[in-house]
């Protein structure tokens, strides 16, 4: 038995749903194209980072490099098997692929640290398309990593900011897995902000700061306070403006 009113009312919640389904059909579309996008890179990145390695003046810089390629060797075979468990078709890599050198070495860490900043944003997209927690929580892994990269990299640009490091000079410093676990503080901080839903522009602004001081001598505890402090005092007006633009989404 029908009642008045009732189809009126039922159409409204299908035409929802219908639009509802069709965004996160147009959501995954986007994933997946942004994930083959990915891992038709993986040539160039190869040899980026076979160059960075070459280049890099010390082992502690290569060894640095080495584990952040591995990683993302890792990386580029979960998004293959993403595609696949979804698609179920394999990504082709081209072969023929033009790379171009930086000019330098320390041209060549930050256009990485700017590649891994963009790669985070793009992988934001990926895990909000994808079709069950599972592969989001991949994705929120590889994020993770990718942060830790940028820490990494901006570690790497520090110390080759004014003088070029010697290997005797590096022996008198601590290993890299030393120096990783000097800056977990920036790491963790890092992380609870994403939990917390703090935009990435601003997340960025403030620890990527936090890393320049830190290779200015401060504390990674002392560096995140004076970042925190420009902030509530309006020093830094573009953290305050990044802070505001995050409050607005």
């Amino acid at each position: 038995m029908s009642y008045p009113g009732m189809g009126s009312q039922q159409q409204p919640h299908q035409q929802q749903q219908s639009s509802m389904q069709m965004y996160q059909q147009q959501a995954l579309q986007r994933s997946l194209a942004l994930i083959k996008e990915a891992v038709e890179g993986e040539m160039e990145d190869r040899l980026f980072y076979t160059y960075l390695i070459k280049e890099a003046p010390t082992k502690e810089q290569k060894q640095i490099i080495a584990s952040i390629r591995d990683d993302e060797i890792g990386h580029n075979r979960m998004f293959r098997q993403i595609y696949k468990d979804i698609t179920g078709q394999d990504i082709q890599v081209p072969t023929d692929v033009q790379f171009e050198k930086p000019k330098t070495y320390k041209e060549g860490l930050v256009k990485a640290l700017f590649g891994e900043l963009k790669a985070v944003e793009k992988y934001r997209v990926i895990r909000q398309g994808l079709p069950n927690e599972y592969y989001r929580d991949i994705l929120f892994n590889i994020i993770t990593d990718e942060i830790k990269h940028s820490a990494k990299y901006n570690y790497l640009i520090t110390i080759n900011q004014n003088t070029r490091v010697t290997e005797t000079e590096t022996q008198t410093m601590s290993g890299p897995d030393q120096l990783v676990m000097y800056i977990e503080p920036l790491v963790q901080e890092a992380l609870k902000e994403v939990n917390e839903g703090i935009n990435l522009t601003h997340l960025f602004q403030e620890y990527i700061l936090a890393g320049v001081l830190v290779g200015d001598g401060y504390t990674p505890e002392e560096a995140i306070k004076t970042v925190e402090k420009w902030e509530k005092t309006g020093e830094s007006q573009l953290l305050v403006k990044s802070k505001k633009l995050g409050q607005q989404r």
